[in-house]
């Protein structure tokens, strides 16, 4: 599977579970970290948890796929979720609002919209 589509993968998840706002970030040209920041906002953080495990359940029973590392999912702010070349970012709204990461990360032309 390539990074692209783990990306949209993750992205079908997510989308398939509410989550709104949903954008990935084609960063691979701009570090070495990974291919692609997925972004998606939850409505509580009860949503950000509840999202954070969907993904990591459907990519484990689907995929055969685990992340690798996993930050911040039983605070219900921000939850990352590494998955080697890519990793997901899920907010509440308000911390996504505050760190703002498409600002840091996109340059026009790499961040995606995701559209089911």
């Amino acid at each position: 599977m390539t990074s692209k589509e783990l990306t949209l993968a993750i992205c079908k998840v997510l989308s398939d579970k509410k989550g709104k706002d949903i954008v990935y970030i084609d960063v691979e040209q701009k570090t070495s970290l990974c291919d692609y920041f997925v972004l998606v906002s939850g409505n509580s953080s009860t949503q950000v948890k509840s999202l954070a495990e969907h993904v990591e359940e459907q990519m484990e029973k689907n995929f055969d796929l685990a992340p690798t590392r996993l930050e911040g999912v039983h605070d219900g702010r921000w939850a990352v979720l590494d998955y080697g070349d890519v990793m997901l970012h899920i907010f509440s709204e308000d911390a996504r609002e505050f760190y703002r990461l498409e600002r840091l990360w996109e340059d026009g032309e790499n961040l995606t919209k995701f559209n089911d």
